[in-house]
This record gives C-alpha cells, sequence and structure tokens, in this order.
C-alpha cells in the first residue's frame, strides 16, 4: 500500500513538472524566414511570443541566421532604426497574415558590421517587401544612402515550426501513470486470491 502511494505521489510530482515545463515552452514560438532578391539572400529563426495582436502579428524576441554567407549577429531593439535609415524605427513584428512584415519591418546586424532591415512597402504602385541594407561608414539619414547601401525587392516568406501540443504530452503521461497504478492493483490482487486458495486448500 505505501509502494502504490508513494507511486501515485511520483506520478502527480512528475505531471506536474511536465504541465509546468509545457507551459513554460509554449510561452515562445520558433519560425522559419527567408527572403531573396537581385543579389541578397537571407534566412533563419525567429523567436516570437506565442500571442498575436489585434492585428495578428506576434513580437519577435530574437533571430538567427545568415545574409549573404554573413552571420546574423543581433536583433535591431525595437523602437529604434538601423544605422544609416533614421528616422524608420523598426517594430519586430511578424505575421501569417498575406502581409507578413509591417511598414517598419524588423531589423538585425551582421558579423560584417552591416545592417538590414526587410519590411512591407505599401507605397508602391504594387505593395511587397523592401530590405534596406546599410553599410560602413554610416551617415545618419535615409536620405544618405551611399554606394555600398541599397533598397532592394525582395521575396519575403516566414512559418510558424510545427511542435508537439503540450496537452497531448500531458494526456499520454497520464494515461501512462494510469495504467502503471492499474498494473499495481491487478498485482496485489492476485497475491490476495493465492493466498485465500492456500488456506481453503
Amino acid at each position: 500500500m505505501k509502494n502504490l502511494a508513494l507511486l501515485s505521489a511520483t506520478a502527480i510530482v512528475a505531471i506536474s513538472g511536465l504541465v509546468f515545463g509545457t507551459t513554460q515552452a509554449a510561452s515562445a514560438l520558433n519560425w522559419n524566414w527567408n527572403y531573396s532578391g537581385i543579389g541578397v539572400t537571407a534566412s533563419g529563426t525567429f523567436t516570437t511570443n506565442d500571442t498575436p495582436d489585434d492585428l495578428g502579428f506576434y513580437q519577435i524576441l530574437g533571430i538567427t541566421g545568415t545574409r549573404n554567407g554573413e552571420t546574423i549577429t543581433g536583433l535591431q531593439t525595437t523602437g529604434t532604426p538601423i544605422p544609416g535609415n533614421e528616422p524608420f524605427e523598426v517594430d519586430n513584428l511578424i505575421s501569417l497574415n498575406a502581409q507578413q512584415l509591417t511598414g517598419d519591418g524588423f531589423g538585425y546586424s551582421t558579423s560584417g558590421g552591416n545592417f538590414s532591415s526587410p519590411f512591407f512597402a505599401s507605397f508602391l504602385p504594387i505593395p511587397s517587401y523592401l530590405e534596406v541594407f546599410s553599410a560602413p561608414p554610416f551617415i545618419p539619414g535615409f536620405e544618405n544612402l551611399g554606394p555600398e547601401d541599397s533598397e532592394l525587392a525582395i521575396n519575403f516568406s516566414a512559418t510558424i515550426v510545427t511542435v508537439p501540443e503540450p496537452a497531448s504530452i500531458v494526456s499520454l503521461l497520464a494515461f501512462g501513470t494510469l495504467g502503471i497504478v492499474s498494473a499495481f492493483k491487478r498485482k496485489k490482487s492476485s497475491k490476495f486470491t493465492g493466498k485465500n486458495l492456500e488456506k481453503v486448500i
């Protein structure tokens, strides 16, 4: 009986730990993203919050990847412009909508000391995605793009990486625990039956 009680307590602790763990993990989403245009190819992953705003946009919290072979080293701070593209501040928002980026877009730095900011250009005759690329030397102001800088048309795409539903994992563990407890009960019952038979004989 003590063993059964101990097993039940252990199972409850295990389930609680799993629920807590999956709740923590579910607080962020992972995305794959990529874009390309003439002379530019970039791809990587985003980490975002797990709840979109009223317009369906998630907040980008982290970024990894490469752009034209350079490693992405960090996400531009939300509410600030990439160097050389002032005063256009990035909002670092991403969506599963047909328009996945806002007019402010996201920004990042690369290992070559450069900066990039893809965004949705609704002001174009045919609205589409653009990427502003800024390289040293940085001269403040978007009107001061030098020959080392660019603003290119790109094709952009991002998708959420599919992960197991936390509820499913908890359910599987709960069913497994019930099975173990039932097995112990059956084993204990068969022992009592055996003893009763011995007494009768």
